[in-house]
């Protein structure tokens, strides 16, 4: 099985839902989530505003976001709503301007419940208010190639090993292996880990196999 053909027999296989947030810059984010079981794929852009074609260099009002693919059954949204609202600070004062603020995007009357829910347990757990810019999904712009998977891309010795699994920059962006290695390459788990949740991923015993050797073998 190639590696297209495994993203999408992963996707086609899983009952997903999508999240949409923004935590500050969406490098860390896209590595952290990406490293997360049950999410299916990454990808980093801008949302929230009103700007017409929004890019790096010129935002306008719109947030740097990430936005992902999840597997509900593995990872619930309130655990993914737990990882977000842990891993930043959700206070307007700390931000200038709106491409950092904190932001959350639901996509569903299910997820909006969740919000509300979670975030009261939040306020309790870090002691204060949560100011995070809480509405409904409204649309996202897919960011520039270099901001995808960033971190992986900083080592180009990994990359040139695997330039035969991601011939396009296309199926980088949507891979479940490429954000787990995105998310290794920052530091979140370990080798040991990806390796056992490779294991057992729902595609055949020689496809997985062949993602542990080149896990295995990856020089950085």
């Amino acid at each position: 099985m190639t590696i297209e053909a495994f993203e999408k027999s992963m996707q086609a296989y899983h009952h997903l839902e999508t999240a949409t947030f923004g935590m500050g810059c969406f490098w860390s984010p896209d590595a952290r989530f990406g490293s997360l079981p049950g999410v299916i794929r990454t990808r980093v852009g801008y949302a929230g505003g009103t700007t017409e074609a929004p890019t790096y260099r010129k935002m306008g009002d719109h947030t740097e976001t990430l936005q992902i693919d999840f597997d509900p059954d593995v990872l619930s949204y309130e655990a993914v709503l737990k990882v977000f609202w842990r891993n930043h600070y959700p206070n307007r004062d700390e931000y200038k301007g709106r491409q950092y603020i904190s932001l959350l995007h639901y996509h569903t009357k299910g997820q909006h419940a969740a919000v509300q829910k979670v975030k009261s347990e939040m306020e309790a757990e870090l002691g204060e208010s949560i100011e995070t810019e809480i509405g409904p999904y409204q649309g996202f712009v897919l960011a520039e190639p270099r901001h995808q998977k960033y971190y992986l891309k900083r080592y180009p010795k990994a990359m040139d090993q695997l330039k035969d699994l991601y011939p396009n920059e296309a199926l980088l962006v949507n891979s479940t292996f490429a954000a787990r290695l995105n998310g290794f390459a920052k530091g979140f788990g370990s080798r040991a880990a990806l390796v056992e949740e490779i294991a057992g991923w729902k595609m055949d015993e020689s496809g997985r196999n062949k993602l542990i050797e080149r896990l295995m073998a990856l020089k950085w």
